[in-house]
């Protein structure tokens, strides 16, 4: 394996739940998660695509997805998934290229074409491709 890219603290950095003083620190099971999400998920895009990537939001306490209104069951509660950026590339560039290249995921998903929400669950590696307006997924 190739040197990491990424580092747990990536994931777990969250502006929001600093200004709101939320303690967003994960249990192992869910940095056992993120690791998994590192290891095959992020840094095997990161070296295909050998540009640098910023996640924007990565593990969520229930406080914190509370917080930001986040789905009651989403991925980010366990560490399973992020949303993120390629720098110098589109959102929707960085989904179809992901998309394309079969990398092992979840779920991907292009939100608002702004960025790209990821989730990387070795039990369930559906690959189920969605598309976020903002109101309704579609899927793609």
């Amino acid at each position: 394996m190739t040197n990491l890219n990424f580092k747990i603290s990536e994931l777990i950095h969250s502006d929001e739940a600093n200004k709101r003083k939320i303690n967003n620190m994960p249990d192992i099971n869910s940095l056992d998660n993120m690791l998994e999400l590192i290891v095959y998920c992020l840094q095997p895009i990161r070296d295909m695509v050998g540009l640098p990537m910023n996640i924007s939001s990565g593990y969520r306490c229930k406080a914190l997805n509370d917080a930001i209104k986040g789905a009651k069951n989403s991925e980010h509660l366990k560490g399973m998934a992020c949303d993120f950026t390629i720098k110098g590339w589109t959102a929707k560039e960085a989904y179809e290229y992901i998309k394309k290249n079969k990398f092992k995921y979840t779920q991907l998903i292009l939100e608002k074409n702004q960025w790209v929400h990821i989730s990387y669950n070795k039990k369930d590696l559906k690959q189920e491709n969605l598309i976020y307006d903002g109101k309704k997924y579609i899927k793609d």
